[in-house]
């Protein structure tokens, strides 16, 4: 664990989830590779670097050009979104202390909400499934909201639903870039080590208030974030 700047009481957190919550950024990874998998087809080495560079309409594009794919490229991006929705039905769980962070912030009395760039209703089912979504007030998307995580308004409607302010509203993310939206805004920031992240980590220990590798230490964050 890795304390930057003095603590604050914190009133609210707002979470977000894909690398932080849930160990789920593989999917992204392996959608697909799986998509091929189900028609019979072997995936060339180096297929998910490809795919990662591109839009899901490109993707399905290039999976129907290089695989011979009797699918329309619509069929192709639907098949794709089908194996993203099952992992979350299905197969996502939560990081390492997370189930017990939650239970700690919500007994004392820290208000929660969720701020995602992921299908609202992938991320809504998976925490619903965990037994996770008890514990937020509401789940914000950048879809939702019209703006990605380079800019404060997901974090700002967050707060103002919860009835705090960035000064005590804690915001947790794996992502650097949205750790940085975060602290620029006055907001305290958690940022979490995520192995889809590793090449930001060093980055993130320093620009985040409080860095660390897992959730697991949930005494240790409660003390730095309460009183």
């Amino acid at each position: 664990m890795i304390d930057k700047k003095e603590k604050r009481d914190i009133r609210g957190a707002i979470f977000d989830v894909d690398g932080t919550l849930l160990d789920s950024m593989k999917i992204w990874d392996q959608a697909g590779t799986r998509y091929l998998e189900s028609l019979g087809k072997e995936p060339e080495q180096g297929l998910n670097k490809i795919l990662f560079s591109l839009s899901l309409a490109d993707g399905a594009a290039y999976l129907k050009k290089a695989y011979d794919l009797v699918q329309t490229e619509e069929e192709i991006h639907q098949g794709v979104l089908d194996v993203v929705d099952a992992f979350y039905r299905d197969e996502a769980q939560a990081k390492a202390g997370v189930r017990e962070l939650l239970a700690a912030l919500s007994a004392k009395g820290v208000a929660m909400t969720v701020a995602t760039s992921s299908d609202k209703r992938q991320i809504r089912t998976a925490l619903e499934r965990l037994d996770l979504a008890k514990y937020f007030q509401e789940l914000f998307t950048c879809g939702e909201v019209g703006g990605s995580k380079n800019e404060p308004e997901i974090f700002h409607r967050a707060a103002a639903l919860m009835g705090t302010t960035p000064e005590d509203t804690c915001v947790v993310e794996d992502g650097l870039y949205a750790v940085r939206t975060a602290n620029n805004a006055g907001y305290y920031t958690i940022g979490v080590y995520d192995a889809s992240s590793h090449d930001d980590w060093q980055d993130l220990q320093k620009e985040a208030d409080l860095a660390l590798e897992s959730l697991e230490d949930v005494q240790g964050i409660i003390d730095e974030l309460t009183e």
